[in-house]
């Protein structure tokens, strides 16, 4: 069988193995969530649901997060990828706070709880926050936004330059609506996108440390009432 059948036959052979929502629309990506259920993803019961057709995290008073807890993408991991979504965040008191994230390249950490550590593509109610890159349970805060930063082979954070002004950034974030996130990553350069600006550019250095490959997850806070909500979650594997 000469290679240029054998090719077609194998890509054909991928297709039929991808969920039968491909995004037609936008050519290599494919949807991780179906719109109805939460077939592919695992976390607390008691925390995610599906409402009116997007995945919902929500904690009350009478029912809060013990401690931040996640929703794992449970059909396979990441390395190299753009992924796609829109989120919103709505506070579910006074006090004003709600705050998640995406998780990639990351571990699980404590499975019983749904407990994930790594990559953070952050999000909040706040003005300081969305679209930083956070390292959930290990660096802390690897970028504010704005900032281009090389993590050194010696796990030194260099800022290198600048993506854009934070206080502008930030003016283009609806809250309590709709937002558009956009994770790429390849290799060990890092690049977030809010709203189509970019927010963060990271190249991490320290082999020691650094994740190539991990776990998708999508973040629910501990604290205050909030819900967050996410939909149109598609992927691209570079």
């Amino acid at each position: 069988m000469n290679s240029k059948i054998l090719s077609t036959l194998t890509m054909g052979a991928v297709l039929l193995a991808q969920p039968m929502w491909v995004i037609a629309s936008e050519p290599g990506f494919r949807s991780l969530f179906n719109g109805t259920d939460l077939t592919g993803w695992e976390g607390n019961p008691k925390l995610w649901s599906v409402k009116d057709g997007v995945i919902t995290g929500q904690t009350t008073k009478e029912n809060p997060a013990k401690g931040n807890t996640f929703l794992i993408w449970t059909n396979g991991t990441v390395a190299d990828f753009e992924l796609r979504c829109s989120f919103k965040l709505v506070p579910g008191d006074a006090a004003g706070f709600a705050n998640s994230g995406i998780q990639y390249r990351s571990k699980v950490v404590d499975p019983a709880n749904w407990v994930v550590g790594g990559y953070q593509a952050d999000m909040e109610a706040g003005k300081t926050y969305t679209g930083i890159l956070y390292e959930e349970r290990f660096r802390g805060i690897m970028a504010a936004r704005g900032e281009k930063v090389v993590w050194d082979k010696d796990d030194k954070k260099q800022v290198v330059g600048s993506v854009g002004d934070a206080a502008a950034i930030e003016a283009l974030i609806k809250k309590g609506d709709w937002n558009d996130y956009v994770i790429i990553a390849k290799g060990n350069h890092l690049q977030q996108f809010v709203n189509g600006e970019q927010t963060i550019d990271v190249t991490d250095e320290c082999e020691a440390k650094r994740a190539m490959s991990g776990v998708l997850a999508l973040q629910l806070h501990a604290g205050s009432p909030m819900m967050v909500q996410f939909k149109d979650i598609r992927i691209k594997d570079l």
